[in-house]
C-alpha cells in the first residue's frame, strides 16, 4: 500500500457523503474510481466504506492509496539536486538549466527524472517522477513534484509561477502580448506565432534595462510550449542566449529564463505554499 492520508471531519463538514466530500477537497472523479478499485481504499474510521456513505462530525475518513509497484519510472542516477523542500507528497526543486527534465536519445541517465529517482530511492520511496508541469533544458527554476497519485491529480493545473527573463531588447512598464502560437512543423519542437495556433497570453514587467536588454518578471496566463521564448522572439527581442529562437551570446550557454516563484494549495494540508529561487550565477552578470 502507498501513502495514506487522513481527515477529520469536523461540524462544518458533516453530513455529506464521501464522494461529495472528497469533490470538495479537490479529488477528481479518476481518483475517486481509483480508491474505490483498492483494497481498503477509502476507510471511515477504519471500516471499509463506499462513496456513497454518509460521513458525519467527529468520523475520520481514511484514503488509502495505491502503491505505484510495477509503474514505470526513471533509472536512478546519482545526480546532485538542490531541493528547496520535502514532505511526504511534495518535492520542490532548483532546477539547473543545463540538466533536462526526462530522459530522451540525447539524455540517457543524466536527466533530472534519474536525479529524482534516485533521491527517493535513497529515502525509501517509490521511484516514480511526477512534475507538475515541466520546465525546458536551459530553463532554470522551480519544479514541483508529486510524490504521490493523489498529490499529482490535485495539483495539476493549480500552480502559479513567475518567471524571470532578460529580453535582447529595451521594454519600460508592463504589458502583455496575447499571440497564438503553432508548431509548424509537427517532427520539430521549434513554435512560432501565427494564425489558427493556440491562444497565448504573456503578462510582463520590465524590472530593469542595461545594455540594450530588459529583465523582465513574467507570468503565464496560458502554458503553451516555448510561451514566453516564442512571444518575445516574436517582437523582435529572443532570449538572451536562445540560439533556438534566434539569439547568440557568449555569456550564457543557455536562454535566459528561469522560474524563480510558485504558489500552490498543499494537495493534503490545504496550506498556501509559497517558494522562491535566486537567478543562476549566469544570469545575474547580465543584469
Amino acid at each position: 500500500m502507498g501513502r495514506k492520508i487522513e481527515f477529520f471531519i469536523d461540524n462544518d463538514n458533516g453530513n455529506v457523503k464521501i464522494k461529495d466530500y472528497l469533490k470538495h477537497r479537490g479529488v477528481s472523479h479518476r481518483m475517486l474510481c481509483v480508491l474505490k478499485r483498492t483494497e481498503n481504499g477509502i476507510l471511515k474510521n477504519g471500516v471499509g466504506a463506499r462513496s456513497i456513505d454518509i460521513l458525519n462530525s467527529g468520523d475520520t475518513l481514511t484514503l488509502n492509496l495505491p502503491s505505484d509497484e510495477g509503474t514505470a519510472s526513471a533509472e536512478p542516477a546519482d545526480i546532485p539536486l538542490d531541493i528547496i523542500y520535502e514532505d511526504d507528497d511534495i518535492l520542490v526543486i532548483n532546477k539547473k538549466p543545463d540538466i533536462a527534465m526526462h530522459e530522451s536519445h540525447n539524455h540517457r541517465c543524466d536527466a533530472l527524472s534519474n536525479a529524482v529517482a534516485f533521491h527517493l530511492m535513497k529515502e525509501g520511496k517509490e521511484c516514480v517522477f511526477r512534475s507538475v508541469g515541466r520546465l525546458d533544458k536551459g530553463t532554470s527554476g522551480i519544479v514541483v513534484c508529486a510524490l504521490n497519485k493523489f498529490s499529482a491529480a490535485k495539483l495539476s493545473g493549480k500552480i502559479y509561477k513567475e518567471y524571470l527573463a532578460v529580453a535582447g531588447g529595451e521594454f519600460y512598464g508592463d504589458g502583455v502580448i496575447d499571440k497564438p502560437i503553432i508548431r509548424p512543423d509537427p517532427m520539430k519542437t521549434l513554435r512560432d506565432v501565427g494564425v489558427g495556433g493556440e491562444r497565448a497570453v504573456t503578462h510582463w514587467k520590465s524590472l530593469k534595462v542595461k545594455d540594450g536588454c530588459t529583465l523582465l518578471r513574467i507570468h503565464l496566463e496560458t502554458g503553451r510550449t516555448h510561451q514566453i521564448r516564442v512571444h518575445f522572439k516574436s517582437l523582435g527581442a529572443p532570449l538572451v542566449g536562445d540560439d533556438m529562437y534566434g539569439s547568440t551570446d557568449k555569456r550564457l550557454s543557455h536562454q535566459a529564463l528561469h522560474c524563480c516563484f510558485v504558489r500552490f494549495t498543499h494537495p493534503v494540508t490545504e496550506k498556501i505554499m509559497e517558494f522562491t529561487a535566486p537567478m543562476p550565477d549566469d544570469m545575474n552578470k547580465l543584469t
